[in-house]
């Protein structure tokens, strides 16, 4: 295949390009702000995200376009971040659209990303594609802006993905070294009242839905586990895991300290995302890891 990433430098870019580039007749283009030299079958391309250049005819004959592009939100919500969290999204993916829809061979499929977290809090009801309610805070409302953008442009003959996706459990990056490093340090305990809700899915799952929905009908995908876990539940099984003799607990008030020192926000702890993959469990999705006992610590 022919695949085109978008952002393919982040921590889930990487995890698909290492998984794609194994096959070697697979030819892989990175769109990225970086500088970086070419290896094998990857090939790396710099954008700004704003504006067309060189690259853009390389999108001619792509079997796969995958957008990944935007700020990470693990960051203070000032009102610069708040911004640029919005622009590196939606200047992004309005580009990428208006290119593939004048290509004379676009993509043929065309996946693009959003978050679980465009869900309203939830510890009762369980969010899926069809009936899952969308809030109306600043988190929920940029990938609300985010899936806008991208379903404003109709493609005649590219397939339109939307995946959303809940937290990346592993070892190669996100947030799931940071949870380990904090738990061995003995603050693995629960954080407020420990009752949200962890929607979550393997790199391994990850990669594996990315594929399967490479061939599957136009539309939205939740991109988690069928089985969320508590928060305190998740934080039990973490310590036991890795051997942790004890975990302090983090009250709200001491996560709004703590954040605030490491330059983050509360809402990447406390919201509670009750996420359920019903589109692709109907489609015959099968996890290789469907609870957070069965996950494997590397």
């Amino acid at each position: 295949m022919k695949i085109v990433i978008a952002g393919g430098t982040g921590y889930l870019g990487e995890l698909l390009t290492n998984y794609y580039k194994k096959e070697k007749k697979n030819q892989i283009y990175i769109l990225t702000r970086k500088q970086k030299l070419n290896s094998g079958n990857v090939h790396y391309l710099q954008w700004n995200g704003k504006t067309k250049g060189y690259w853009t005819s390389l999108l001619e004959h792509t079997d796969v376009l995958i957008n990944l592009t935007g700020k990470s939100v693990n960051c203070r919500y000032t009102k610069e971040n708040k911004e640029e969290i919005y622009q590196s999204r939606l200047q992004s993916t309005a580009l990428l659209c208006e290119i593939v829809q004048e290509l004379a061979f676009p993509p043929k499929v065309f996946i693009q990303s959003s978050s679980a977290t465009i869900y309203r809090h939830s510890e009762d009801v369980q969010m899926t594609e069809e009936k899952g309610e969308i809030g109306i805070d600043f988190s929920m409302d940029v990938c609300k802006k985010w899936e806008e953008v991208f379903n404003n442009y109709e493609f005649s003959k590219t397939k339109k993905i939307i995946t959303r996706t809940s937290i990346v459990l592993g070892s190669n990056g996100g947030a799931f070294p940071i949870m380990k490093k904090m738990t061995k340090l003995g603050l693995g305990g629960k954080q407020g009242k420990g009752n949200q809700f962890i929607s979550w899915i393997t790199e391994k799952d990850y990669i594996k839905a990315i594929d399967f929905l490479m061939t599957k009908k136009s539309g939205v995908y939740n991109i988690c586990v069928p089985n969320p876990i508590r928060n305190k539940e998740f934080q039990k099984e973490l310590r036991k895991k890795i051997k942790a003799p004890f975990g302090l607990s983090a009250t709200k008030w001491m996560l709004k300290i703590g954040a605030k020192i490491i330059g983050t926000e509360t809402e990447l702890l406390l919201k509670s995302r009750n996420v359920y993959p019903e589109k692709l469990l109907d489609l015959g999705f099968e996890f290789d890891t469907k609870t957070f006992k069965e996950f494997s610590i590397q």
